[in-house]
């Protein structure tokens, strides 16, 4: 249906994107039967990246294989600790074994990206283990290392003990997340990564390109296919029903699963993409001068001169840098930039 809308038919893909939630349970047969049943609608054979994110658990070598053989690019392992009994604690459904045998029949297939997530503070999380755990993925040499700082939403177990029986919170405060991101930034530069974003390392900034990301941070469509999704189209950001039953009854009548949607004005999208970018730690700023017709350092001097001067940021004519105060708590950064009845919804 989404292929043969008219602002679709007839364009390549770029990139394709299988992640949020685990797509790595699908078995091998279905994973092959996925492929086919798209290829009738769109084919991503001439894409530039195709990212397949993996739960270690659910692997085996022939799925691992199978993922090979349908064309994915960029594997994303979700490792997130070492320490297993820090996994059992988070409800994490893999161990530590599960971790290095999926790793090595990734390596033993061969793909032209790896990407493995580590997540820093999870519940249990020590100095000792945390250092030891950015030594593994040193060990493990990925292309990419994705480093996530441990957030509590308000709906877990924890947050609710937290909230109703006023216990302290399991999982380490802000300043000691920082401190731990920073600690293993400052570690990977040391064997030859460097800072791509906030979170992520690469081994080599001239080979190692996260497509998905690069588009979708400077406004490049994104048709949302899965349960939940979320896509932008023509200007237009939109989500699909999150419930699998009204996602089937809308597709069996016909129509697109679409839950809800917003055109946001011009304003808007630009700083979508600005604090998108930001994010990255560095934001091009005749780019977007140009795209949107504004003097960006103009129409964000209040938050870049308040950023500037609690040191988070450095600018100038060309760019805005966070500095790596700004990189460890840059989604902190964002609200700032907001239209003003938005700076204090929060997301979750």
């Amino acid at each position: 249906m989404v292929s043969a809308r008219s602002g679709v038919a007839g364009r390549e893909l770029e990139f394709v994107y299988f992640g949020g939630g685990t797509p790595s349970y699908l078995s091998s047969r279905q994973l092959r039967f996925l492929r086919d049943s798209v290829a009738e609608s769109f084919s991503w054979e001439t894409a530039k990246e195709v990212t397949f994110e993996c739960e270690p658990g659910t692997l085996n070598l022939e799925k691992v294989q199978t993922l090979s053989e349908i064309g994915i690019t960029r594997v994303s392992l979700g490792v997130e600790n070492f320490h297993d009994g820090i996994l059992e604690e988070n409800g994490r459904a893999h161990l530590s074994p599960e971790i290095f045998r999926a790793y090595d029949w990734i390596q033993q297939v061969g793909f032209p990206q790896v990407n493995i997530d580590l997540i820093a503070g999870m519940v249990g999380e020590t100095e000792e283990n945390w250092a030891a755990c950015v030594e593994k993925a040193i060990e493990m040499q990925p292309d990419n290392i994705t480093i996530y700082q441990m957030e509590l939403p308000f709906n877990t177990v924890y947050s609710q003990q937290i909230k109703d029986e006023g216990v302290a919170s399991p999982v380490a405060d802000w300043p000691t997340k920082r401190r731990w991101v920073s600690e293993a930034m400052d570690r990977l530069q040391s064997v030859g990564y460097h800072v791509s974003s906030g979170n992520e390392m690469v081994s080599n900034p001239e080979t190692d390109r996260f497509v998905y990301r690069d588009n979708l941070f400077r406004g490049s469509d994104i048709l949302a296919l899965g349960v939940s999704s979320f896509g932008h189209f023509q200007g237009v950001h939109y989500q699909n029903l999150d419930a699998i039953e009204e996602y089937q009854a809308a597709v069996d009548a016909g129509g697109l699963p679409i839950n809800r949607a917003l055109r946001p004005s011009k304003t808007q999208r630009l700083i979508r993409e600005f604090v998108l970018q930001l994010k990255e730690g560095v934001v091009d700023i005749p780019a977007l001068d140009k795209k949107f017709d504004v003097r960006v350092n103009d129409q964000f001097s209040e938050a870049l001169g308040n950023q500037q001067k609690a040191g988070y940021l450095e600018v100038d004519d060309e760019t805005v840098r966070l500095t790596r105060k700004g990189l460890l708590q840059a989604d902190s950064l964002l609200p700032e930039y907001f239209e003003p009845e938005y700076r204090r919804v929060r997301y979750t």
